[in-house]
Formats: C-alpha cells, structure tokens, sequence
C-alpha cells in the first residue's frame, strides 16, 4: 500500500504533459463537440466511477442542454496499476432502454472496462451509446475501442490527475501528469 509521503515523491518527479490551463482548454472543446453532437436528444451521462467524476464535474457546466445523469462503476484496476478482470460494482439505476447513452470516464487506456460497458447498455436497450474521454492513451488497442470525444492524447506512459489515479492517490493533481519509469 502506498503511503502520501511516496504519492507526493511520485508526484514531485512526475513530468507534467499538460498544464491546468492546457486540460482546461480541452475540457472546453470537449462540451462543444458534445454539445453539437447530443443537444435535442435527451441524452443519460454516465459517469463512469471513479476516475470519471472529475471530468463529468467539469464538462456539466459545458453542456447547455437538457440531460439526465447517473454513474455506472466497473473496474479492473481497485487501486493497482495493472487491470484484471472488470468487476461491477454498480449499475446505473436510471433506465437505458430507449436512450441515447454518454459515457464519460478519465481515460481509455485497454478500452477492456469501457467496451464492456458499452456492450451492457446496448444489451439494456441504448439507442446509441457514444464514449467521451479527458484523455486517450496512444497505443494498439485489441478491441479496436476508441473513444467518440477526446480531450487530449498521452503517450503510453502512466498518467494521474484529474480524475485519473496513480495506486489510489493523485486524482485531484491540477494536471495531467506522467509518473517517472522508476516509481
């Protein structure tokens, strides 16, 4: 288990690849491509726990249309920087059936967690389910998963904030930071 001491080390060698100001630009460009694509179709957001919850928070305020919420949490990762199998912890408890669907989480890394989900509210009923992400992570995926809206792309590295974690620790650092290959 890491201790905040060694998450403040990780976090001080870190190497920031997007400043506060860069994210928030993003974000911005996030809630207008959304925007043109969603408004007029009532659509749910699904906030995809935990890493979610920061960026959902931050693009609510960017989308000036009428929409639903609720949050969907499946996971591989339980605090470990390697994924395992996705485990559901909670499903949403609003109806999908009928419904334009947005996901929105941190990251699409493996894409494994978001393609399940994805699958489980098209099976529910989703007319259409898009994905929106802060980041994207630059590497083959086996799934062929991509994301509908990308905030920023990131090299193949391990990345934390804004939303995004580093074992448990760092999902509020004010930007997107990669962890140093010794940590």
């Amino acid at each position: 288990m890491m201790t905040p001491e060694q998450a403040l080390a990780v976090h001080a060698e870190a190497d920031c690849l997007y400043s506060a100001a860069q994210v928030e630009a993003a974000l911005d460009s996030l809630g207008t491509a959304i925007s043109g694509k969603l408004a007029g179709t009532n659509p749910l957001l699904l906030c995809v726990l935990t890493g979610g919850m920061v960026p959902m928070g931050m693009l609510l305020p960017r989308l000036d249309f009428p929409l639903h919420i609720d949050y969907i949490h499946a996971t591989r990762y339980g605090g470990d920087t390697s994924g395992g199998e996705v485990r559901w912890i909670a499903r949403p408890t609003t109806p999908v059936k009928g419904r334009v669907v947005l996901l929105i989480d941190d990251i699409l890394d493996e894409g494994v967690t978001l393609k399940t989900i994805r699958d489980e509210c098209l099976a529910a009923g989703a007319i259409a389910v898009y994905i929106a992400v802060l980041v994207n992570k630059l590497h083959e995926r086996k799934n062929g998963m991509e994301a509908d809206f990308v905030g920023l792309d990131v090299e193949d590295r391990y990345v934390f904030g804004y939303g995004m974690d580093y074992k448990g620790y760092l999902r509020n650092a004010n930007g997107i930071f990669a962890v140093k290959e010794h940590a």
